[in-house]
C-alpha cells in the first residue's frame, strides 16, 4: 500500500509540474532583460524597486549619512543616474557625457537642493532604458544582453543600499517591501 501511495504522489507531482511547464510560455531574451529593468525601476517583485526606495524622502533625509563612509540615498541615486545615462548613451550609439574616470564624483556630485530633480532623472533614465530595449531589434539586444543585465544588477545593488541607509536613518516603512 505504501508503494502505491508513494507512486501516486510521484505521478501527481510530476504531472502537476508538467502541466505548469506546459502552460508557461518561454520568455525571449528581450522579455527577460525588460523584466529585470522594470523590477529595478517601478515593478515590485522580489525586492524593492528604485521608485519605492526614493519615494517620500525630503532633501535632508536624502542627504543623510551614518558618518561611517556609507553613501546617502541621494548620492546613490545620483550615481545610478550617471551610470544608467552613460550606458544608455552607448547603447543608443551616442557619445556619453564627458567623464574623467573618477567614480567618486558620480556619488559626490549630489546636491540636496536638486533632490526632486534627481528623483525625476532616475525615473526618466530607467524609463528610457526600458523604451530603448523594447525598441531594439533582437540582434542588438543579443549583442548587449550581458551589459543590459549588468545595468539591472548594478541598479538592484545600489537600491538595496538605499533601503539599508533608510533603515539606519529610521525613515523606512517596512510595509513597502523589506521588513
Amino acid at each position: 500500500m505504501r508503494r502505491v501511495l508513494v507512486g501516486l504522489v510521484m505521478v501527481v507531482v510530476a504531472s502537476s509540474g508538467f502541466a505548469v511547464a506546459q502552460s508557461e510560455k518561454p520568455m525571449t531574451l528581450k522579455a527577460v532583460l525588460l523584466e529585470q529593468l522594470r523590477t529595478t525601476h517601478n515593478k515590485a517583485e522580489w525586492f524593492v524597486p528604485a521608485n519605492t526606495a526614493v519615494a517620500g524622502l525630503t532633501p535632508a533625509q536624502a542627504s543623510w549619512t551614518d558618518k561611517s563612509g556609507n553613501h546617502s540615498v541621494g548620492q546613490l541615486a545620483n550615481h545610478l543616474v550617471f551610470w544608467d545615462r552613460e550606458m544608455l548613451a552607448k547603447f543608443k550609439g551616442e557619445t556619453p557625457a564627458k567623464f574623467d574616470g573618477n567614480n567618486d564624483e558620480t556619488f559626490n556630485d549630489f546636491d540636496a537642493k536638486s533632490w526632486d530633480t534627481t528623483v525625476k532623472q532616475l525615473d526618466q533614465v530607467m524609463t528610457d532604458w526600458e523604451n530603448a530595449v523594447e525598441a531594439a531589434d533582437d540582434a542588438k539586444v543579443s549583442l548587449w544582453a550581458s551589459r543590459i543585465a549588468h545595468v539591472g544588477t548594478h541598479n538592484a545593488y545600489h537600491i538595496g543600499q538605499m533601503v539599508y541607509v533608510r533603515k539606519l536613518q529610521g525613515v523606512w516603512d517596512p510595509n513597502k517591501g523589506v521588513k
